[in-house]
């Protein structure tokens, strides 16, 4: 296999469309310079610039994994973008992220996956199921499948809830050893039957030369937190050592997720 190659475009936001659905965050359909339409995650809203670090590690990993993900760019909001638009909050929205934005490739004419209409094979729902375990991503249910299909293939979507323990940021030594109970809830998991063969081919493509090649995409202006004394570059290397860490320690993880899958299948 190829090694795998980070490469992400920026864009500058050219039109806002509209909100894709109700909430907090307010993701929105946007159009760029370059003509094509995104999914535009901004880091004026909910969890800001943290979910977006998340929505990049994220989809960037299940990328190198091999795995269907919107190409993922970055967008750049000028300062005097949105300043005509009629709504308030999403006026103050826009006003509030300006700068470099998140944005994935919206994939028009695509459907939500519904778990009561089709099965996953086996070993795509073990991938998609491992690389969730990994990350600690919380937002792949029943509820709330986060998936797509488009041109028949199953493409993964919003990955901000991933690294959760990026909130507090406290203690990520243990944050990165955890089993992550939450996986009993995942939609894939009474399909993810091929769990031992997708974590011993996974430990082999996530080499620290990939694995630092993606953290190191994370936009500098994204590592200034307000209240924190860490500085960009040690955050970025918190990010690393815990996806180093949480790697070469997967039976944690392996184990709770197929401990979770038995109580149910």
């Amino acid at each position: 296999m190829k090694e795998y190659q980070v490469n992400l475009r920026t864009v500058d936001v050219t039109r806002y469309i509209l909100p894709l659905r109700e909430g907090g965050s307010l993701p929105a359909l946007a159009e760029a310079n370059d003509g094509f339409k995104y999914v535009l995650k901004f880091k004026g809203a909910g969890h800001g610039v943290k979910a977006l670090i998340a929505e990049l590690l994220g989809g960037e990993i299940a990328r190198s994994l091999g795995l269907y993900v919107p190409e993922i760019v970055f967008a750049h909001l000028d300062e005097a973008f949105g300043r005509t638009e009629a709504d308030e909050e999403i006026q103050d929205l826009l006003q509030f992220s300006q700068g470099l934005n998140l944005a994935l490739h919206f994939l028009s004419g695509s459907l939500t996956y519904d778990p009561a209409t089709k099965a996953i094979d086996p070993l795509l729902a073990s991938k998609i199921v491992w690389l969730d375990a990994f990350i600690t991503n919380v937002d792949r249910t029943f509820r709330n499948t986060n998936m797509l299909y488009w041109h028949q293939e199953l493409w993964l979507i919003d990955h901000g809830a991933a690294f959760y323990f990026h909130h507090a940021f406290t203690n990520w030594e243990k944050s990165a050893l955890t089993p992550f109970a939450l996986i009993k809830d995942h939609v894939l998991l009474p399909q993810a039957s091929e769990l031992d063969a997708v974590d011993s081919a996974f430990k082999k493509i996530l080499t620290p030369a990939v694995l630092e090649g993606i953290v190191q995409l994370i936009p500098e202006e994204w590592l200034v937190w307000e209240g924190y004394e860490w500085t960009p570059g040690q955050i970025r290397a918190v990010y690393l050592s815990f996806l180093n860490t949480r790697l070469a320690h997967s039976d944690l993880f392996i184990n709770e997720a197929k401990n979770a899958r038995h109580a149910i299948v």
